[in-house]
């Protein structure tokens, strides 16, 4: 008879069923401890210059955004893609972008110069908590986060104009190759808010 037909404590194995139920429960726990950690790790905002801009759902192959695919006061969520790999910067929401295309002539000087047929760039994450920032107030003139309802003033630099966020949408130049829209540079300031 062997030490595993038998629960015998002279050979240690009904110590080792015994604790079999609690090593599994420590593994669980430590794999819930461990989730969170994962969260602090994730991914830093990856954006390059000369990247293209594609639509965040765009069904199919991606398609690089011109300026006329955006329609006047309605942002839209994009997301940067790496011509070289062929593939969207999506490892990360950090990448997310919010382009919206608005008045030339209603934008400050430092705005306009950051700007591409009169779109815009901004990250699509408040600086708050995190939320995306996608509403568009047309009489404010103001990107609003729907979780807590921070408002960006995007014509005068993406400043803060109301509700609890307390710095800026980092920015990101824009520039044309043809009609596409193509990241002159990367963000302004890094993305994302406490809990992003």
């Amino acid at each position: 008879m062997s030490c595993s037909d038998t629960l015998s404590p002279a050979c240690g194995c009904a110590a080792a069923a015994v604790n079999a139920p609690r090593r599994r429960i420590i593994r669980i726990a430590a794999a819930g401890f461990a989730a969170p950690l994962a969260l602090v790790t994730r991914p830093a905002a990856a954006v390059v210059a000369g990247d293209r801009l594609v639509e965040e759902d765009a069904e199919g192959a991606p398609a690089p955004l011109r300026v006329s695919d955006l329609k006047p006061g309605k942002p839209l969520l994009a997301y940067p893609f790496d011509p070289k790999r062929g593939a969207r910067r999506d490892e990360t929401r950090l990448n997310k972008i919010v382009l919206i295309r608005l008045p030339e002539a209603e934008m400050t000087p430092e705005t306009r110069a950051r700007s591409a047929g009169g779109v815009l760039a901004y990250s699509a994450i408040c600086t708050h908590q995190g939320c995306d920032v996608k509403t568009w107030l047309a009489k404010e003139k103001a990107l609003v986060c729907f979780c807590h309802s921070s408002k960006f003033a995007l014509l005068d630099g993406g400043t803060v104009v109301g509700g609890p966020a307390s710095r800026a949408l980092p920015a990101v130049a824009l520039a044309l190759d043809g009609d596409q829209l193509v990241l002159a540079g990367a963000f302004s300031a890094p993305p994302g808010g406490s809990a992003a």
